[in-house]
């Protein structure tokens, strides 16, 4: 029997089983025993004639026929969702899948803003993934995502997207840096001190590197890491000055373990995009998300908890 009469409960079974590389934790996703996901999955290798598994010691890993029908099933699945969607809406109802991704500088704001939408559309099932930009840009790529929140659109994407709130960028110093009590820093004084920085491709660092061109200096980078949290501790301890964006750092500045510095021409403005790929036709669970970003993220944003409030008249920036 051909696998094209496999049965959406075989899919099901095999797309988790895939996606945790694990029996167990796919029959406890599920609610089967672990037999029963066993049998599903035999039986879709039995339809497809090959194996579509393979383990190697503990580790479960997926054949070439396995990685084939892993992403079939995953469009199955996601049509057979986005179907359950637009008959809801028929129906009036806003409820289903929401799929979202968001870079990691979002994940201060994106929570708390995303629980607000479902206070309000409680039948939707958020599905949130937090990453680096380059693994956001693959999930909008790949229509694994309905919506992707991020910094600036992607260039290599053809995606619609929309500004919906200002993203303001500040040097930061541990707590009694001889730089903190200054006033109208410039980028030359900066350019002499040690910096720690995102990793090679961020966001905040091309903007940073740019603006340091811009002015034909280099930026003294001592260290580089991947994570705002860790970049802020490092920061504290004296291991140099960083650049990051302000929504990442409401409570070090308010237990003043860390200072925004008085640099010209700063804070830097980009602004957050709520973004997803053009030709997606969006179900009415992603457009009534979409249109509740677009509206309440900058209420949310200009409250005094994220530090909108008070900054001097920034210079623009908006890199490709």
């Amino acid at each position: 029997m051909p696998v094209r009469h496999a049965t959406v409960r075989q899919l099901r079974v095999f797309d988790a089983v895939a996606r945790h590389r694990s029996f167990s934790r796919a029959a406890e996703e599920l609610h089967l025993s672990q037999p029963a996901v066993s049998m599903q999955v035999k039986a879709l290798e039995a339809q497809a004639g090959l194996p579509l598994l393979e383990q190697v010691g503990k580790k479960i890993f997926l054949t070439e026929a396995g990685q084939v029908v892993h992403g079939r099933a995953n469009t199955v699945i996601r049509e057979l969702a986005e179907a359950d969607e637009a008959l809801a809406a028929l129906q009036g109802l806003t409820e289903g899948r929401l799929p979202i991704a968001v870079v990691s500088t979002a994940k201060y704001f994106a929570p708390p803003l995303l629980a607000r939408f479902l206070r309000a559309h409680p039948a939707v099932k958020l599905e949130l993934a937090i990453d680096n930009r380059e693994a956001v840009i693959a999930k909008l790529g790949a229509n694994e995502v309905d919506l992707a929140i991020m910094g600036r659109p992607p260039a290599e994407l053809d995606t619609a997207s929309q500004a919906f709130a200002p993203h303001p960028h500040v040097v930061i110093a541990p707590a009694g840096h001889p730089l903190a009590g200054r006033k109208r820093l410039r980028l030359e004084d900066l350019a002499r001190e040690r910096f720690v920085v995102r990793e090679p491709g961020s966001g905040t660092r091309t903007l940073l590197e740019k603006h340091f061109a811009d002015r034909g200096l280099t930026v003294p980078v001592a260290m580089q890491m991947a994570s705002n949290e860790t970049i802020k501790q490092a920061v504290i301890a004296g291991l140099g000055l960083s650049f990051l964006s302000r929504h990442t750092l409401g409570l070090e500045l308010a237990a003043g373990r860390l200072v925004a510095l008085d640099v010209v021409g700063m804070p830097l403005l980009r602004e957050w995009y709520v973004v997803h790929l053009a030709p997606k036709r969006l179900l009415p669970v992603a457009s009534a998300c979409r249109a509740f970003i677009l509206a309440e993220a900058p209420r949310l944003l200009a409250s005094p908890e994220w530090g909108e409030g008070g900054w001097p008249a920034p210079e623009k920036h908006r890199s490709a």
